[in-house]
């Protein structure tokens, strides 16, 4: 019975000291959250704590190969790790202690982050009213973005129970990871920086720099500064410098600049953190900015729109929203100059007629692909681009301007050109016809950008979510869509024999068909007035006045050699003079703050104040190149009826302007799943609050109900369809 009884007990034992064994040993560590990407867990030096005690913990994150995570200032793209703590009252977390970033490359674009494994170290403050015996909980919500070729948010919450008591109990293993962790951390610099501008570059003065540093790189923690995918070489010497890129949206609020200065010296790495005073004439362009608050808690919504999508729903409202674009005012221009080609083939063979159609096609499935390649390949870099972001280069606008001026100069006869690109003209069944039957599917796609079609949205949230041949393939059903009605008619010959033969009235169409042409380039010239203000339209007209020089000396330099020859340098001279000024001068100007009205410049900092205000808040993200945004602000966000609702249910309206390029905005549409503007966000009163997202097209009543539901605190979880 004694051995019975020792065995039990003993076996029992045993039983109990290995279900207690993990215990002991992660005692220090908590549960870790898994994804194929990364491996998170809570790590504490310490087993056991006591009232008052400050001590150090670290979110561990141990990456597969070739994923990173970002530092505190991400580069190029990317958001920073961020935790939300949750304690037991009167306890206090610090900051994260960011340790030396590494430059990441992801050509073309530089990240500032982590690979391999990385301890983030905070330091925790225990209340000193704490009692022993009690527990300590320390709760992490955890949010990072990991990205290789493509970039996924991830999050997870982490939770640790350190037991209170009268003495602490170190975690040797746990606390010696933590310490080596901390003691990589960038030291302060033994020695101040200066900083100053030299045209486009800036200086960085390293007085205290040792003398054999080499591979040094400067990273500073504001985003503004530099371009961080740009080389920093260095000058050796008595005084060693960094000669930096200024970046494009370069903005320095404050006289001194920080970040971590990374070398090496004598074969050994080494990173301190650098403060360098900043030459006040860097300061004159931002003295009246107001600084932009950086959020404690970065949070990265999960795309909604288009996620429950199947890939055949998507190709159809690819291709159904497609077809709707042919409709859209900045492309009917562009199909007018196709129906007069189709009414002076009319009368002619078949073939001639199909081949036109089919050259149409391909022009708009080759535009669509160099387009579709575009976003998707930034958009792998973490470059959220979208639909019509081309058009957010003042330069490239400036260009569209000059094209429709001459298309319309062309369609009116100021001059001819062979059977001119637009695909009119006598010789459409010639060479030239079937090049300008080509050019005007291209051009076609490329001014259909400015405009989204209903159905649209869900489908290219969807595609560029997906991986490259499914995103492709919903380029393509969109390039189908909106080629269909030019290829059916260039199928039905009935159709256009119905029309009468060639005539005078042809000649009368031509001609009406130029006014157009000069209304778009109008429009255009205004969106670059919005983009870089009176240098932008300065910029336009030169580059007008410049086509229309060129185009009448070629014409009146036509004859012998030598005048040809004369006429060709003195276009180009002119054209690279003119190209010269308009890229000089085309710079954006125009900011993203809003100031009709009530209207406020939106930010995802601005949007949380206000829901925790508990106003119900309206985001209108839009652009001057939009225009289906433009003919939304006129039919319902401008009537008074709408004002006088958000007025009474005390609606705060936030505008995302994205006419030039803005990474944030950009970032921001990717999350909801949009590839580009149009999008309306309604956010209900209360903190936290998801937000609706209204249909691309609006009405006064649409956006009024709308507003009843956020006011009501009532809004949707899931978009509404577009």
């Amino acid at each position: 019975m004694q051995r019975i009884f020792d065995g039990r007990f003993l076996g029992k034992a045993m039983l109990a000291l290995g279900l207690l064994a993990p215990r002991l040993t992660l005692a220090g560590e908590s549960a870790p959250v898994t994804s194929p990407r990364v491996t998170a867990t809570l790590l504490s030096g310490r087993d056991a704590v006591t009232p008052g005690e400050r001590f150090k913990v670290a979110l561990v994150q141990k990456l597969a190969p070739h994923w990173h995570t970002y530092w505190l200032n991400p580069g190029d793209s990317g958001e920073p790790t961020a935790i939300q703590w949750t304690l037991p009252a009167g306890a206090t977390a610090g900051e994260i202690q960011w340790p030396a970033p590494k430059a990441i490359r992801v050509e073309p674009l530089v990240n500032f982050g982590f690979e391999g494994t990385v301890l983030l170290p905070v330091e925790i403050t225990v209340p000193a009213d704490a009692r022993a015996g009690d527990n300590f909980t320390l709760k992490a919500d955890a949010t990072w973005l990991v990205c290789e070729k493509i970039c996924i948010p991830e999050e997870g919450s982490l939770t640790l129970d350190l037991p209170i008591a009268a003495a602490g109990i170190t975690d040797e293993a746990a606390q010696a990871r933590i310490d080596a962790a901390l003691a990589a951390l960038p030291k302060p610099a033994s020695f101040r920086g200066k900083l100053r501008g030299e045209g486009d570059k800036l200086v960085l003065d390293l007085p205290g720099l040792p003398s054999g540093a080499s591979d040094v790189r400067f990273f500073p923690v504001l985003d503004t500064l530099i371009e961080h995918a740009a080389d920093q070489p260095l000058t050796a010497g008595a005084k060693p410098m960094l000669t930096l890129v200024r970046s494009g949206a370069f903005k320095l609020l404050e006289p001194e600049v920080s970040g971590v200065l990374t070398f090496s010296e004598n074969g050994e790495a080494k990173a301190v953190t650098l403060a360098a005073d900043a030459d006040p004439a860097l300061l004159t362009a931002a003295e009246t900015a107001t600084p932009e608050a950086r959020p404690a808690v970065v949070r990265i919504p999960v795309p909604v729109e288009g996620a429950d999508l199947t890939i055949w729903a998507a190709l159809a409202l690819a291709f159904v929203g497609g077809l709707i674009l042919n409709l859209m005012p900045c492309v009917l221009p562009v199909l007018f100059i196709k129906a007069l080609g189709f009414a002076q083939l009319a009368h002619a063979h078949r073939n001639a007629v199909r081949e036109q159609g089919l050259l149409f096609l391909c022009g708009v499935l080759i535009a669509f692909t160099v387009l579709a390649g575009a976003v998707i390949a930034l958009g792998a870099l973490g470059n959220s681009v979208g639909w019509g972001f081309q058009l957010q280069s003042p330069p490239l606008v400036i260009a569209l301007a000059v094209v429709m001026v001459l298309i319309g100069l062309n369609l009116l006869g100021a001059f001819e050109i062979g059977a001119s690109v637009t695909g009119v003209g006598d010789g459409l069944a010639s060479r030239g016809g079937r090049f300008g039957a080509f050019m005007t599917g291209v051009l076609a796609v490329v001014v259909a950008t400015p405009c989204t079609a209903p159905f649209m949205g869900a489908a290219m949230g969807y595609a560029v979510a997906q991986p490259p041949a499914v995103a492709f393939s919903v380029f393509v059903a969109l390039a189908l869509g909106f080629a269909l009605p030019v290829v059916a008619l260039s199928f039905a010959p009935g159709l256009l024999r119905l029309l009468p033969k060639p005539g005078r009235w042809m000649l009368v169409l031509k001609q009406a068909f130029a006014f157009p042409m000069f209304a778009t380039a109008i429009w255009l010239i205004w969106v670059a007035s919005v983009q870089s203000g009176p240098q932008g339209v300065l910029a336009a007209l030169v580059a007008v006045l410049a086509a229309g020089f060129v185009v009448w000396l070629v014409g009146v330099t036509r004859g012998s050699l030598p005048r040809r020859v004369f006429g060709s340098v003195l276009a180009a001279l002119v054209v690279l003079g003119a190209g010269w000024f308009t890229v000089q001068n085309a710079v954006p100007g125009a900011t993203t703050e809003a100031h009709a009205g009530d209207i406020q410049a939106w930010s995802p900092e601005r949007v949380a104040a206000l829901q925790a205000q508990g106003k119900p808040v309206f985001v209108n993200f839009t652009a001057a190149w939009c225009i289906t945004c433009i003919a939304n602000e006129r039919v319902a966000l401008s009537r008074q009826e709408v004002k006088d609702a958000f007025a009474k249910l005390g609606v705060a309206y936030l505008k995302a302007d994205w006419t030039n390029r803005d990474a944030r905005i950009a970032k921001a549409l990717a999350e909801q799943g949009r590839a580009g503007v149009p999008l309306y966000l309604f956010y209900p009163g209360r903190k936290d609050g998801q937000a609706e997202i209204l249909p691309q097209l609006l009405t006064p009543d649409a956006v009024i109900a709308a507003a009843q539901r956020a006011a009501g605190r009532e809004a949707k979880t899931a978009a509404a369809t577009p």
